[in-house]
C-alpha cells in the first residue's frame, strides 16, 4: 500500500534510506524504486545494541552513526528502515523526530507467506506524520 499523501521526491533529490535493519536485497532495492519513482540512497547503520544500556544512549549513537549535519537532518528526504526492536525503533524515531522535526516515513517489511527459505517484501512506505497529524486532530 503506498499513501498518496507520500512525497517520493523532493525537487530532484533522491531519498536517503537510512537502514537500521538487515541489508536490502535487489529484490528490495527493486520494490523501492518501484514504489518511490526512483532508487533511493541507501545507508546501512549496523544495529548492535548494549541492552544493559539505556536505549535513549543506544538511539543516540545509531543517530550519530548516520553522519548527518544538522541541516541535513531538516532538508535531506529521508526514508528509515528501522530496526527490528521495537522499543529501540520507538526511541529512535522519536529521536529522529527531534532532529528533522517531523515523524519520517518507514518501511513496513513482511514475511512472503510460505516461503522456504524465509523471504521478505516490502509491504509498504508508511508516512508516519500524517498519521500523527490525524491523530492529534482527533484527541
Amino acid at each position: 500500500m503506498y499513501h498518496d499523501n507520500f512525497l517520493p521526491m523532493h525537487e530532484g533529490n533522491p531519498m536517503l534510506l537510512l537502514n537500521f535493519s538487515h541489508p536490502l536485497t535487489d529484490e528490495h532495492q527493486a520494490q523501492l524504486a518501484a514504489l518511490l519513482g526512483t532508487s533511493p540512497t541507501v545507508r546501512d547503520i549496523p544495529v548492535n545494541i548494549d541492552r544493559s544500556l539505556p536505549l535513549a544512549d543506544a538511539a543516540l549513537e545509531l543517530v550519530a552513526a548516520a553522519n548527518l549535519s544538522p541541516v541535513e537532518w531538516q532538508t535531506e528526504p529521508l526514508l528509515i528502515n528501522p530496526p527490528g526492536l521495537a522499543p529501540l525503533a520507538l526511541v529512535l524515531i522519536a529521536t529522529i523526530h527531534g532532529r528533522c522535526g517531523y515523524f519520517p516515513p518507514i518501511l513496513n517489511i513482511r514475511p512472503i507467506l510460505d516461503s522456504l527459505p524465509p523471504r521478505f517484501e516490502i509491504a509498504e512506505i508508511v508516512n508516519l506524520q500524517p498519521l500523527r497529524d490525524e491523530g492529534r486532530a482527533t484527541r
